[in-house]
C-alpha cells in the first residue's frame, strides 16, 4: 500500500510524526511526504521536521503565502499533478489548514481515498477559516480518525457522511 501524507502547516507536522513513525516498520506501506508549503520558513516549517523526525518531503509544492483562495487553488493544481502521476492507495491529510482542505478536494474529486487525521472537531464558529476546512474535509473523507474524547455523536448529528469509517482514540 502506498500511503501519500499531506502535511503544509506547522500543526499538520506533529499530527503527521507519530503516524508516519508507527507506519515506518510495516514493509507492506510504502510511504511519501508532501509538503505544500503553507508554513514554508525555518521556523514554521525544516525545523519540526528535523526536531520530529519527519523524513524530508519527497515533494514540495512550495505555495508560501496568500489569500486562503489564493494558497487553496495553488496547492490544488501542483498537488493534482503529483497524485495522477503517482497514483497513492491513500492520501492522509492532518488537521484544518488550507493544505488539508485543498488536498482532500482533489482527492474528492479524483475518486481517491482520504483518511483525516484530527477528524470531528468542531468550534461551531463558521466565521472561522478553520471549521469550514473541517466540515468540507470532513465531509470528503473516507477515513476519520477522531482524537480522544471528541463528541462523535455530535459529529454524526452535524452530518458526517455515512460511507465514512470512524476510527476514534480512547
Amino acid at each position: 500500500m502506498y500511503c501519500l501524507h499531506v502535511v503544509g502547516a506547522r500543526p499538520n507536522f506533529m499530527k503527521a510524526a507519530p503516524l508516519i513513525r508507527a507506519l515506518a516498520p510495516r514493509p507492506s506501506i510504502r510511504q511519501k511526504v508532501l509538503h505544500t508549503g503553507q508554513h514554508y520558513d525555518r521556523p514554521m516549517s525544516d525545523v519540526f521536521f528535523q526536531e520530529l523526525g519527519i523524513p524530508q518531503p519527497d515533494f514540495n509544492l512550495a505555495v508560501g503565502s496568500g489569500t486562503h483562495a489564493q494558497q487553496t487553488s495553488c496547492i490544488m493544481l501542483r498537488f493534482e499533478q503529483i497524485v495522477v502521476s503517482e497514483k497513492p492507495n491513500l492520501i492522509i491529510v492532518y488537521g484544518d489548514v488550507n493544505s488539508t482542505l485543498a488536498a482532500a478536494l482533489v482527492c474528492s474529486k479524483l475518486h481517491l481515498p482520504v483518511a483525516h487525521v484530527e477528524a470531528g472537531l468542531r468550534s461551531f464558529d463558521r466565521t472561522m477559516p478553520e471549521e469550514i476546512n473541517r466540515l468540507l474535509t470532513d465531509q470528503m473523507a473516507d477515513l476519520l480518525f477522531t482524537p480522544p474524547r471528541t463528541p462523535i455523536k455530535i459529529s454524526f448529528e452535524k452530518g458526517f457522511p455515512g460511507n465514512a469509517f470512524i476510527l476514534s482514540a480512547t
